[in-house]
């Protein structure tokens, strides 16, 4: 919704009320960065995999997105997200039953 698409059904937890929030102020955002519940999943449980990082698919999506920024960005720049979740609650969902 918020990059400009139309409102769909995702399984990022936490994540998209599927509206635009009234409080939402598009000023504070220098962009929105779209990524797909598939691509937040791959994310999180490569997160798992390689870094030993636990999460959900939240902070999969978080990690995408922060690549695809440091990516365009190139040398010299920082970029930071947040691992805002643990992965304790995904286990019998297809987040870690399909890995």
């Amino acid at each position: 919704m918020l990059s400009g698409g139309a409102s769909g059904s995702h399984k990022i937890e936490g994540t998209g009320a599927g509206f635009v929030v009234p409080l939402w102020d598009p000023a504070l955002a220098d962009a929105i960065e779209p990524v797909s519940t598939a691509e937040a999943m791959e994310m999180a449980r490569r997160l798992a995999r390689e870094e030993a990082l636990f999460a959900g698919t939240s902070t999969g999506a978080n990690v995408a997105a922060a690549l695809r920024v440091a990516e365009r960005l190139g040398e010299g720049h920082t970029v930071v997200t947040i691992a805002c979740d643990t992965g304790m609650k995904y286990l019998s969902t297809p987040l870690y039953t399909e890995a």
